[in-house]
Protein backbone atom coordinates (compact mmCIF):
# COMPACT_ATOMS: atom_id res chain seq x y z
CA UNK A 1 0.00 0.00 0.00
CA UNK A 2 2.67 2.46 1.04
CA UNK A 3 5.21 1.00 -1.86
CA UNK A 4 9.14 0.62 -0.29
CA UNK A 5 8.17 2.42 2.98
CA UNK A 6 5.42 -0.80 3.52
CA UNK A 7 8.23 -2.36 5.35
CA UNK A 8 9.41 0.16 7.77
CA UNK A 9 6.56 -0.41 9.90
CA UNK A 10 7.62 -3.78 10.87
CA UNK A 11 11.17 -2.84 12.06
CA UNK A 12 11.72 -3.35 15.59
CA UNK A 13 12.82 -0.33 17.60
CA UNK A 14 13.48 0.61 21.12
CA UNK A 15 11.06 2.95 22.72
CA UNK A 16 11.44 6.42 22.98
CA UNK A 17 12.88 7.83 26.48
CA UNK A 18 13.80 11.08 27.59
CA UNK A 19 17.27 11.54 28.07
CA UNK A 20 17.01 12.97 31.06
CA UNK A 21 15.69 9.52 32.54
CA UNK A 22 18.30 7.86 31.61
CA UNK A 23 20.21 6.56 34.84
CA UNK A 24 23.87 8.06 34.84
CA UNK A 25 26.39 4.81 33.57
CA UNK A 26 27.79 2.42 35.81
CA UNK A 27 31.88 3.51 36.03
CA UNK A 28 34.06 0.35 35.39
CA UNK A 29 36.72 -0.40 37.51
CA UNK A 30 38.25 -3.85 37.33
CA UNK A 31 40.36 -5.32 40.23
CA UNK A 32 43.87 -5.42 40.84
CA UNK A 33 44.07 -7.13 44.34
CA UNK A 34 47.22 -9.34 44.55
CA UNK A 35 48.73 -11.04 46.83
CA UNK A 36 52.06 -12.20 47.49
CA UNK A 37 53.60 -15.37 49.52
CA UNK A 38 57.10 -17.25 49.43
CA UNK A 39 57.93 -21.15 49.37
CA UNK A 40 59.43 -21.07 52.87
CA UNK A 41 57.57 -18.20 54.07
CA UNK A 42 56.84 -18.89 58.30
CA UNK A 43 53.19 -18.20 59.05
CA UNK A 44 51.58 -17.43 61.83
CA UNK A 45 50.03 -20.74 63.65
CA UNK A 46 46.83 -18.49 64.22
CA UNK A 47 45.94 -17.72 61.16
CA UNK A 48 47.45 -20.99 59.47
CA UNK A 49 45.19 -23.15 56.94
CA UNK A 50 44.85 -26.37 59.69
CA UNK A 51 43.50 -24.05 62.51
CA UNK A 52 40.89 -21.88 59.63
CA UNK A 53 39.67 -25.69 59.22
CA UNK A 54 39.03 -26.35 62.66
CA UNK A 55 36.89 -23.08 62.49
CA UNK A 56 34.93 -24.52 59.68
CA UNK A 57 31.27 -23.23 59.85
CA UNK A 58 31.96 -20.66 62.83
CA UNK A 59 34.35 -17.67 60.64
CA UNK A 60 34.72 -16.27 57.39
CA UNK A 61 38.60 -15.79 57.69
CA UNK A 62 38.85 -18.54 54.38
CA UNK A 63 38.09 -15.71 52.39
CA UNK A 64 39.76 -12.87 51.98
CA UNK A 65 43.49 -11.96 52.66
CA UNK A 66 43.76 -14.70 55.44
CA UNK A 67 42.45 -17.11 53.47
CA UNK A 68 44.76 -15.90 50.69
CA UNK A 69 47.87 -16.00 53.73
CA UNK A 70 46.53 -19.16 54.61
CA UNK A 71 46.81 -21.15 51.18
CA UNK A 72 50.28 -19.09 50.31
CA UNK A 73 48.36 -17.57 47.18
CA UNK A 74 51.05 -15.80 45.04
CA UNK A 75 49.40 -13.94 41.75
CA UNK A 76 51.06 -12.30 38.93
CA UNK A 77 48.61 -9.71 36.93
CA UNK A 78 48.83 -8.91 33.22
CA UNK A 79 50.47 -12.28 32.62
CA UNK A 80 51.60 -13.16 28.96
CA UNK A 81 50.34 -15.95 26.90
CA UNK A 82 53.69 -18.12 27.63
CA UNK A 83 52.45 -17.96 31.47
CA UNK A 84 49.09 -18.83 31.21
CA UNK A 85 49.99 -22.05 29.07
CA UNK A 86 52.89 -24.21 30.37
CA UNK A 87 53.61 -25.97 26.93
CA UNK A 88 54.55 -23.48 24.74
CA UNK A 89 54.47 -25.38 21.80
CA UNK A 90 50.87 -25.71 21.78
CA UNK A 91 50.62 -21.69 21.49
CA UNK A 92 49.54 -21.59 17.29
CA UNK A 93 51.56 -19.10 15.70
CA UNK A 94 48.26 -16.91 15.45
CA UNK A 95 50.34 -13.34 13.73
CA UNK A 96 51.20 -16.13 10.84
CA UNK A 97 48.01 -17.22 10.22
CA UNK A 98 46.13 -13.16 10.10
CA UNK A 99 48.67 -13.27 6.66
CA UNK A 100 47.32 -16.24 4.87
CA UNK A 101 45.41 -15.91 1.75
CA UNK A 102 42.73 -18.06 1.13
CA UNK A 103 44.50 -20.58 -1.04
CA UNK A 104 47.20 -20.73 1.41
CA UNK A 105 44.93 -21.31 4.26
CA UNK A 106 43.16 -23.99 2.22
CA UNK A 107 46.58 -25.80 1.78
CA UNK A 108 48.15 -25.38 5.14
CA UNK A 109 45.06 -26.54 6.95
CA UNK A 110 45.50 -29.93 7.35
CA UNK A 111 49.43 -29.01 9.21
CA UNK A 112 48.34 -26.76 11.51
CA UNK A 113 45.91 -29.60 12.99
CA UNK A 114 47.16 -31.33 15.93
CA UNK A 115 46.03 -34.92 17.67
CA UNK A 116 43.79 -34.71 20.72
CA UNK A 117 42.94 -36.79 23.51
CA UNK A 118 39.37 -37.68 21.94
CA UNK A 119 41.25 -39.22 18.77
CA UNK A 120 40.04 -36.31 16.61
CA UNK A 121 41.91 -33.56 15.60
CA UNK A 122 42.12 -30.16 16.60
CA UNK A 123 40.90 -27.33 14.17
CA UNK A 124 43.52 -25.38 12.18
CA UNK A 125 43.82 -21.84 10.88
CA UNK A 126 40.83 -22.29 8.54
CA UNK A 127 38.79 -22.35 11.61
CA UNK A 128 41.05 -19.66 13.42
CA UNK A 129 40.39 -17.26 10.23
CA UNK A 130 36.68 -18.12 10.36
CA UNK A 131 36.13 -17.04 14.19
CA UNK A 132 38.31 -14.07 13.87
CA UNK A 133 36.17 -12.93 10.91
CA UNK A 134 32.55 -13.36 12.62
CA UNK A 135 34.09 -12.05 16.03
CA UNK A 136 35.86 -8.49 14.02
CA UNK A 137 32.14 -7.71 12.25
CA UNK A 138 31.77 -4.10 13.76
CA UNK A 139 28.76 -4.15 16.93
CA UNK A 140 26.74 -1.98 14.86
CA UNK A 141 26.58 -4.21 12.06
CA UNK A 142 26.06 -7.26 13.75
CA UNK A 143 23.28 -5.89 15.85
CA UNK A 144 21.11 -5.13 12.94
CA UNK A 145 21.51 -8.82 11.89
CA UNK A 146 20.46 -10.21 15.09
CA UNK A 147 17.46 -7.17 15.50
CA UNK A 148 16.69 -8.32 11.61
CA UNK A 149 17.16 -4.96 10.35
CA UNK A 150 18.32 -4.27 6.74
CA UNK A 151 21.59 -2.45 5.99
CA UNK A 152 22.07 0.82 4.49
CA UNK A 153 21.83 1.47 1.41
CA UNK A 154 24.97 0.01 -0.63
CA UNK A 155 26.15 -2.39 1.98
CA UNK A 156 25.41 -6.15 2.88
CA UNK A 157 23.98 -8.11 5.65
CA UNK A 158 27.00 -8.82 8.16
CA UNK A 159 27.28 -12.85 8.13
CA UNK A 160 28.00 -13.30 11.95
CA UNK A 161 28.26 -17.45 11.19
CA UNK A 162 28.90 -19.49 14.72
CA UNK A 163 28.91 -15.78 16.51
CA UNK A 164 25.66 -15.29 15.90
CA UNK A 165 24.69 -16.69 19.52
CA UNK A 166 27.43 -13.95 21.01
CA UNK A 167 26.21 -11.03 19.28
CA UNK A 168 22.96 -11.58 20.20
CA UNK A 169 23.97 -11.72 23.74
CA UNK A 170 26.34 -8.83 23.49
CA UNK A 171 23.30 -6.24 22.31
CA UNK A 172 21.24 -7.34 25.18
CA UNK A 173 24.48 -5.83 27.28
CA UNK A 174 23.43 -2.49 25.29
CA UNK A 175 20.49 -1.41 27.31
CA UNK A 176 22.81 -0.92 30.30
CA UNK A 177 26.03 -0.56 29.36
CA UNK A 178 27.74 1.93 26.61
CA UNK A 179 29.43 0.44 23.97
CA UNK A 180 32.76 2.00 24.32
CA UNK A 181 33.62 1.31 20.29
CA UNK A 182 30.42 3.80 19.02
CA UNK A 183 31.22 7.41 19.16
CA UNK A 184 29.50 9.72 21.60
CA UNK A 185 26.79 11.39 20.21
CA UNK A 186 27.83 15.39 19.95
CA UNK A 187 25.15 17.67 21.28
CA UNK A 188 23.25 19.90 18.31
CA UNK A 189 25.41 23.66 18.17
CA UNK A 190 23.65 26.48 19.95
CA UNK A 191 24.39 28.41 17.10
CA UNK A 192 21.99 26.41 15.03
CA UNK A 193 18.27 27.03 14.61
CA UNK A 194 15.84 24.71 16.24
CA UNK A 195 14.74 23.50 12.42
CA UNK A 196 18.02 22.78 11.97
CA UNK A 197 19.01 20.84 15.40
CA UNK A 198 16.02 18.81 14.59
CA UNK A 199 14.85 18.86 11.22
CA UNK A 200 11.51 16.57 9.74
CA UNK A 201 11.34 14.34 7.37
CA UNK A 202 9.01 14.41 5.17
CA UNK A 203 6.96 11.45 4.00
CA UNK A 204 4.17 10.44 1.53
CA UNK A 205 0.86 10.87 2.91
CA UNK A 206 -0.29 7.52 5.05
CA UNK A 207 3.55 6.59 5.69
CA UNK A 208 4.41 5.93 8.97
CA UNK A 209 7.34 7.61 10.50
CA UNK A 210 10.10 5.10 12.19
CA UNK A 211 12.56 5.87 14.50
CA UNK A 212 15.95 5.05 13.25
CA UNK A 213 17.41 1.87 14.57
CA UNK A 214 20.13 2.96 17.43
CA UNK A 215 21.21 0.68 20.09
CA UNK A 216 21.85 2.84 23.02
CA UNK A 217 21.84 2.76 26.71
CA UNK A 218 18.72 2.88 28.68
CA UNK A 219 19.59 1.30 32.41
CA UNK A 220 22.47 1.44 34.65
CA UNK A 221 25.01 -1.75 34.15
CA UNK A 222 24.29 -2.26 37.79
CA UNK A 223 20.60 -3.26 36.95
CA UNK A 224 21.34 -5.80 34.55
CA UNK A 225 20.41 -9.44 35.37
CA UNK A 226 23.57 -11.67 36.00
CA UNK A 227 22.04 -13.75 33.72
CA UNK A 228 22.76 -11.90 30.82
CA UNK A 229 26.82 -12.05 31.43
CA UNK A 230 26.62 -15.55 32.35
CA UNK A 231 25.32 -16.47 28.36
CA UNK A 232 27.31 -14.07 27.05
CA UNK A 233 30.53 -15.55 28.15
CA UNK A 234 29.15 -19.13 27.99
CA UNK A 235 28.42 -18.15 24.17
CA UNK A 236 32.14 -16.49 24.04
CA UNK A 237 33.30 -20.00 25.17
CA UNK A 238 31.57 -22.24 22.96
CA UNK A 239 33.10 -20.18 19.89
CA UNK A 240 36.23 -21.96 20.83
CA UNK A 241 35.63 -25.18 22.88
CA UNK A 242 32.92 -26.68 20.75
CA UNK A 243 35.44 -27.60 17.85
CA UNK A 244 38.16 -28.99 20.63
CA UNK A 245 35.03 -31.56 21.80
CA UNK A 246 33.78 -29.54 24.84
CA UNK A 247 31.42 -27.63 25.49
CA UNK A 248 30.19 -25.39 28.87
CA UNK A 249 27.07 -26.52 30.86
CA UNK A 250 25.99 -26.28 34.31
CA UNK A 251 26.98 -28.95 37.15
CA UNK A 252 23.95 -31.17 37.90
CA UNK A 253 25.08 -30.98 41.05
CA UNK A 254 25.70 -27.25 42.84
CA UNK A 255 29.53 -26.67 42.90
CA UNK A 256 30.63 -26.63 46.81
CA UNK A 257 34.32 -26.51 47.82
CA UNK A 258 34.44 -28.87 50.35
CA UNK A 259 36.56 -28.31 53.97
CA UNK A 260 36.96 -30.60 56.20
CA UNK A 261 38.78 -29.92 60.00
CA UNK A 262 42.18 -32.17 60.63
CA UNK A 263 41.18 -35.76 62.75
CA UNK A 264 40.17 -34.88 65.39
CA UNK A 265 37.30 -36.27 67.94
CA UNK A 266 35.08 -33.58 66.75
CA UNK A 267 35.63 -33.24 63.28
CA UNK A 268 33.56 -31.56 61.05
CA UNK A 269 32.81 -30.76 57.76
CA UNK A 270 31.35 -27.94 55.77
CA UNK A 271 31.19 -26.51 52.15
CA UNK A 272 31.35 -23.19 50.37
CA UNK A 273 29.09 -22.64 47.47
CA UNK A 274 29.61 -21.24 43.83
CA UNK A 275 27.80 -20.65 41.08
CA UNK A 276 30.58 -21.52 38.53
CA UNK A 277 30.36 -23.24 34.93
CA UNK A 278 32.49 -26.07 33.94
CA UNK A 279 33.58 -26.59 30.58
CA UNK A 280 33.21 -30.21 29.97
CA UNK A 281 34.37 -32.98 27.58
CA UNK A 282 31.44 -33.66 24.97
CA UNK A 283 31.04 -37.92 25.10
CA UNK A 284 32.66 -39.46 21.89
CA UNK A 285 29.90 -42.02 21.43
CA UNK A 286 26.41 -42.13 20.84
CA UNK A 287 25.45 -44.21 23.91
CA UNK A 288 27.08 -41.72 26.29
CA UNK A 289 25.41 -38.62 24.68
CA UNK A 290 22.24 -40.30 25.37
CA UNK A 291 22.84 -40.88 28.29
CA UNK A 292 23.89 -37.32 28.95
CA UNK A 293 27.52 -38.44 30.55
CA UNK A 294 30.45 -35.63 30.34
CA UNK A 295 33.96 -36.14 31.25
CA UNK A 296 36.46 -33.61 33.19
CA UNK A 297 35.85 -30.56 33.85
CA UNK A 298 37.99 -29.04 31.72
CA UNK A 299 38.22 -25.89 32.89
CA UNK A 300 35.52 -23.50 34.72
CA UNK A 301 33.49 -20.71 33.89
CA UNK A 302 33.14 -17.98 36.79
CA UNK A 303 30.76 -14.96 36.19
CA UNK A 304 30.31 -12.56 38.77
CA UNK A 305 27.59 -9.74 39.07
CA UNK A 306 29.89 -7.32 41.23
CA UNK A 307 30.21 -3.98 39.33
CA UNK A 308 31.54 -1.77 42.63
CA UNK A 309 35.36 -2.28 43.60
CA UNK A 310 35.97 1.33 45.00
CA UNK A 311 33.85 2.40 47.97
CA UNK A 312 33.58 2.28 51.01
CA UNK A 313 36.53 -0.52 51.24
CA UNK A 314 38.61 -1.38 48.03
CA UNK A 315 41.01 -3.61 49.18
CA UNK A 316 37.92 -6.05 50.74
CA UNK A 317 35.76 -6.42 47.70
CA UNK A 318 38.45 -7.19 45.76
CA UNK A 319 39.75 -9.31 47.66
CA UNK A 320 36.45 -11.13 48.43
CA UNK A 321 36.10 -11.02 44.17
CA UNK A 322 39.41 -12.71 44.07
CA UNK A 323 38.06 -15.62 46.58
CA UNK A 324 35.50 -16.53 44.61
CA UNK A 325 37.98 -16.84 41.79
CA UNK A 326 40.08 -18.88 43.75
CA UNK A 327 36.80 -20.87 45.07
CA UNK A 328 35.85 -22.22 41.60
CA UNK A 329 39.42 -23.18 41.28
CA UNK A 330 39.51 -25.19 43.92
CA UNK A 331 35.99 -26.73 43.34
CA UNK A 332 37.39 -27.75 40.10
CA UNK A 333 40.27 -29.46 41.32
CA UNK A 334 38.58 -31.19 43.79
CA UNK A 335 36.23 -32.56 40.94
CA UNK A 336 39.71 -33.59 38.57
CA UNK A 337 41.01 -35.07 41.98
CA UNK A 338 38.02 -38.05 41.90
CA UNK A 339 39.40 -40.16 38.83
CA UNK A 340 39.47 -43.39 39.34
CA UNK A 341 38.15 -42.85 43.16
CA UNK A 342 34.72 -43.59 44.57
CA UNK A 343 32.97 -41.42 46.50
CA UNK A 344 32.58 -41.91 50.26
CA UNK A 345 29.92 -40.17 51.64
CA UNK A 346 30.47 -37.81 54.88
CA UNK A 347 29.57 -40.02 58.14
CA UNK A 348 29.33 -43.04 55.98
CA UNK A 349 29.64 -46.20 58.86
CA UNK A 350 29.57 -43.97 62.04
CA UNK A 351 27.14 -44.55 64.53
CA UNK A 352 25.17 -40.74 63.96
CA UNK A 353 23.87 -41.80 60.30
CA UNK A 354 22.85 -45.43 61.24
CA UNK A 355 21.37 -45.27 64.77
CA UNK A 356 18.41 -43.16 65.71
CA UNK A 357 19.17 -41.72 68.91
CA UNK A 358 16.03 -39.68 70.06
CA UNK A 359 15.44 -41.39 73.41
CA UNK A 360 14.88 -44.86 71.98
CA UNK A 361 11.42 -44.47 71.41
CA UNK A 362 9.43 -44.95 68.22
CA UNK A 363 8.03 -41.80 68.46
CA UNK A 364 4.57 -40.84 67.08
CA UNK A 365 2.68 -39.18 63.80
CA UNK A 366 4.01 -36.15 62.78
CA UNK A 367 2.33 -33.14 60.64
CA UNK A 368 -0.43 -34.41 58.68
CA UNK A 369 -0.27 -37.91 60.12
CA UNK A 370 -2.19 -36.25 63.12
CA UNK A 371 -5.92 -36.67 62.16
CA UNK A 372 -7.48 -37.08 65.95
CA UNK A 373 -7.53 -34.00 66.99
CA UNK A 374 -8.01 -32.10 64.02
CA UNK A 375 -8.40 -28.19 64.97
CA UNK A 376 -11.73 -26.62 63.51
CA UNK A 377 -9.74 -24.16 60.25
CA UNK A 378 -6.82 -25.82 60.69
CA UNK A 379 -4.96 -26.30 57.69
CA UNK A 380 -3.36 -29.22 57.85
CA UNK A 381 -7.16 -31.37 58.00
CA UNK A 382 -8.87 -33.37 55.48
CA UNK A 383 -11.35 -31.14 53.34
CA UNK A 384 -14.33 -32.18 53.36
CA UNK A 385 -16.68 -33.92 51.01
CA UNK A 386 -18.81 -30.93 50.39
CA UNK A 387 -21.63 -33.04 50.93
CA UNK A 388 -22.59 -31.42 54.68
CA UNK A 389 -20.34 -33.87 56.65
CA UNK A 390 -17.76 -33.66 59.41
CA UNK A 391 -15.46 -32.29 57.31
CA UNK A 392 -13.32 -36.20 58.58
CA UNK A 393 -14.50 -38.15 55.07
CA UNK A 394 -11.68 -40.01 53.68
CA UNK A 395 -10.91 -38.58 50.22
CA UNK A 396 -11.18 -40.46 46.68
CA UNK A 397 -8.60 -43.16 46.49
CA UNK A 398 -5.33 -41.87 44.53
CA UNK A 399 -2.61 -43.71 42.90
CA UNK A 400 0.50 -45.77 45.09
CA UNK A 401 2.68 -43.44 45.47
CA UNK A 402 5.69 -44.41 43.86
CA UNK A 403 8.37 -42.36 46.11
CA UNK A 404 9.11 -41.93 49.90
CA UNK A 405 6.47 -39.64 51.53
CA UNK A 406 8.54 -36.64 53.38
CA UNK A 407 7.66 -38.00 56.99
CA UNK A 408 9.38 -41.61 56.03
CA UNK A 409 12.26 -39.88 54.57
CA UNK A 410 12.36 -37.61 57.53
CA UNK A 411 12.35 -40.38 59.83
CA UNK A 412 15.26 -41.98 58.59
CA UNK A 413 18.79 -41.99 59.84
CA UNK A 414 21.37 -41.97 56.80
CA UNK A 415 24.69 -40.54 55.85
CA UNK A 416 23.98 -36.14 54.12
CA UNK A 417 23.13 -36.96 50.34
CA UNK A 418 25.42 -37.40 47.15
CA UNK A 419 27.68 -34.58 46.73
CA UNK A 420 29.18 -36.19 43.49
CA UNK A 421 27.36 -35.88 39.40
CA UNK A 422 26.60 -39.40 38.76
CA UNK A 423 26.38 -38.39 35.05
CA UNK A 424 29.95 -37.13 35.40
CA UNK A 425 33.09 -39.15 34.38
CA UNK A 426 35.95 -37.11 36.79
CA UNK A 427 38.71 -36.82 35.00
CA UNK A 428 41.65 -34.12 35.32
CA UNK A 429 42.00 -33.70 31.49
CA UNK A 430 45.30 -31.97 30.64
CA UNK A 431 47.08 -32.79 34.11
CA UNK A 432 50.61 -33.28 33.89
CA UNK A 433 51.45 -36.92 34.13
CA UNK A 434 53.02 -36.97 37.49
CA UNK A 435 53.17 -33.79 38.49
CA UNK A 436 52.61 -33.02 41.98
CA UNK A 437 49.99 -29.82 40.99
CA UNK A 438 47.00 -29.62 39.02
CA UNK A 439 46.68 -26.57 36.63
CA UNK A 440 43.11 -24.92 36.79
CA UNK A 441 41.67 -22.28 34.50
CA UNK A 442 39.32 -20.19 35.38
CA UNK A 443 37.27 -18.26 32.71
CA UNK A 444 36.10 -14.79 34.46
CA UNK A 445 33.91 -12.28 33.76
CA UNK A 446 32.83 -9.00 35.13
CA UNK A 447 31.16 -6.18 33.75
CA UNK A 448 31.61 -7.07 29.82
CA UNK A 449 35.06 -7.82 30.01
CA UNK A 450 36.23 -11.19 30.06
CA UNK A 451 39.87 -12.78 31.93
CA UNK A 452 41.37 -15.83 31.90
CA UNK A 453 43.03 -17.10 35.24
CA UNK A 454 45.89 -19.75 35.76
CA UNK A 455 46.12 -21.52 39.37
CA UNK A 456 48.49 -24.19 40.04
CA UNK A 457 46.77 -26.02 42.65
CA UNK A 458 49.03 -28.27 44.53
CA UNK A 459 47.47 -32.15 45.69
CA UNK A 460 49.08 -31.90 49.00
CA UNK A 461 46.75 -28.78 49.71
CA UNK A 462 43.73 -30.92 48.52
CA UNK A 463 45.12 -33.20 50.92
CA UNK A 464 44.68 -30.59 53.72
CA UNK A 465 41.31 -29.45 52.60
CA UNK A 466 40.56 -32.84 52.68
CA UNK A 467 41.42 -32.86 56.76
CA UNK A 468 45.02 -34.68 56.22
CA UNK A 469 46.64 -32.91 59.33
CA UNK A 470 49.62 -30.42 58.67
CA UNK A 471 53.16 -31.98 60.65
CA UNK A 472 54.42 -27.94 61.25
CA UNK A 473 51.67 -25.25 61.10
CA UNK A 474 54.25 -22.32 60.88
CA UNK A 475 55.13 -23.88 57.53
CA UNK A 476 52.96 -25.07 54.55
CA UNK A 477 53.97 -28.55 53.23
CA UNK A 478 52.92 -27.65 49.61
CA UNK A 479 54.75 -24.58 49.48
CA UNK A 480 52.23 -21.74 47.96
CA UNK A 481 49.41 -21.82 45.49
CA UNK A 482 51.12 -20.17 42.39
CA UNK A 483 48.57 -17.89 39.80
CA UNK A 484 48.65 -15.57 36.35
CA UNK A 485 45.70 -13.28 35.44
CA UNK A 486 45.50 -12.79 31.50
CA UNK A 487 44.86 -8.78 30.98
CA UNK A 488 41.17 -7.91 31.16
CA UNK A 489 39.78 -7.85 27.75
CA UNK A 490 36.31 -6.00 26.53
CA UNK A 491 34.04 -8.36 24.33
CA UNK A 492 32.88 -4.63 23.11
CA UNK A 493 36.21 -4.26 21.29
CA UNK A 494 36.83 -6.39 18.09
CA UNK A 495 40.74 -6.57 18.46
CA UNK A 496 40.27 -7.07 21.82
CA UNK A 497 37.76 -10.01 22.09
CA UNK A 498 39.96 -11.44 18.73
CA UNK A 499 43.34 -11.34 21.24
CA UNK A 500 40.70 -13.26 23.84
CA UNK A 501 39.55 -15.64 21.20
CA UNK A 502 43.36 -16.25 20.81
CA UNK A 503 44.52 -16.76 24.20
CA UNK A 504 41.50 -19.13 24.99
CA UNK A 505 42.16 -21.20 21.27
CA UNK A 506 45.66 -21.84 22.96
CA UNK A 507 44.85 -22.98 26.62
CA UNK A 508 41.63 -25.27 25.43
CA UNK A 509 44.33 -26.52 22.81
CA UNK A 510 46.91 -27.29 25.96
CA UNK A 511 44.07 -28.98 27.85
CA UNK A 512 42.86 -31.07 24.85
CA UNK A 513 46.37 -32.18 24.08
CA UNK A 514 47.33 -36.11 23.51
CA UNK A 515 49.64 -37.16 26.23
CA UNK A 516 51.86 -39.89 25.17
CA UNK A 517 50.53 -43.41 25.48
CA UNK A 518 46.67 -42.31 25.83
CA UNK A 519 44.28 -44.41 23.78
CA UNK A 520 42.53 -43.14 20.39
CA UNK A 521 38.24 -42.96 21.60
CA UNK A 522 35.97 -43.25 18.43
CA UNK A 523 32.89 -42.95 17.64
CA UNK A 524 30.75 -45.85 18.15
CA UNK A 525 27.93 -46.87 15.26
CA UNK A 526 28.86 -43.57 13.37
Amino acid sequence: MFGPFSCLASLPSKARINPNDIPPPTPINLPRYQPYAQHDQTIDPSGALPTLLELTGRSTGALGPLGFAAIGLDLKLDAPTQDLVPDQSHIPDFRRWDHLTTDECRCENQATRWPLRTGNLSPGCQVYLERKKELSNRNEDAFRTVRRIPPPKGQQQARLGNAYEFFRCLELLTTYWDDPTRPPELPPSPEMSAAEAAPEESFPEGAMEVEAPIVARTVSGQSMPPEFRQHLITAFVKLVAYDFGCNVSMSRVEPRLHLSSPASPRRRKTYTPSNCHFVFQSPMTREAARAGLVYGPVATVSARPTVNFTSPDAETAQSLDLAREVTAALIAAQHRAREDRAETRFGEGQWWTSKPRWGGGSGGPIGREIDKDVVQGDKDARPSDGDGGDGLSVPATKKPRKNMSIYDSYRMVRPPSSVWDRKAKYEAIGKVQGADHDDIYVVSSLFHHVSILRVRVPLRLLEVLDGSPEPDKSKRSWGKVMAWRSPWYDLFDSDQRVAAMQLLWAVTAYQMRKEAGTVDVTMADA
